[in-house]
């Protein structure tokens, strides 16, 4: 499996537990699983911008 591959695994198993466990996507939200939905979709980009460099070297 290539790096890509498992960091956008790793990021569709986060939604997941953020949904059924988390409640992030519930009637009712707060500033704090906004930023939690944030910060998760920022490190997806960030992992999958390196895996990616790092996989063409």
């Amino acid at each position: 499996m290539s790096k890509t591959t498992i960091v956008i695994s790793i990021f569709i198993l986060g939604l997941i537990f953020g949904a059924l466990f988390l409640n992030i996507w519930s009637a009712e939200t707060s500033i704090f699983k906004a930023l939690l939905g944030l910060g998760w979709t920022a490190l997806f980009l960030i992992a999958l911008f390196f895996a990616d460099k790092y996989e063409r070297k």
